[in-house]
């Protein structure tokens, strides 16, 4: 079974990924992302959902245009956990790497 984080490790956790919100209610993390148009939001979410996938660890996400909502919880111990971290990490690499992009005129 995965282990769920406890206090201490959540409170740690959280301060190295302040863009992420902690919800009491689920245990979980939130993250709110937004592109510049439905395709590059389109294309984040197919990069996540490959290493989501590698990673056996899938996110529950709501998408409408350029945005995208991303809840991440451990639904085999009912909470946070390491791989929600993990993934978490993840995103935010991938987000930081299309900011990049968008920003770089390629010239």
């Amino acid at each position: 079974m995965i282990p769920k984080l406890q206090d201490e490790a959540r409170e740690k956790a959280l301060k190295a990924l302040p863009d992420w919100c902690y919800d009491k209610d689920r245990d979980a993390i939130v993250r709110h992302f937004q592109f510049s148009d439905f395709k590059a939001a389109f294309a984040f979410m197919t990069r996540v959902a490959e290493v989501a996938e590698a990673q056996d660890h899938h996110p529950e996400w709501f998408n409408v245009y350029n945005k995208v909502e991303v809840l991440l919880t451990t639904h085999d111990c009912q909470g946070l956990s390491e791989r929600d971290l993990r993934l978490a990490q993840t995103m935010n690499a991938l987000f930081a790497e299309h900011e990049l992009r968008a920003v770089d005129p390629g010239f």
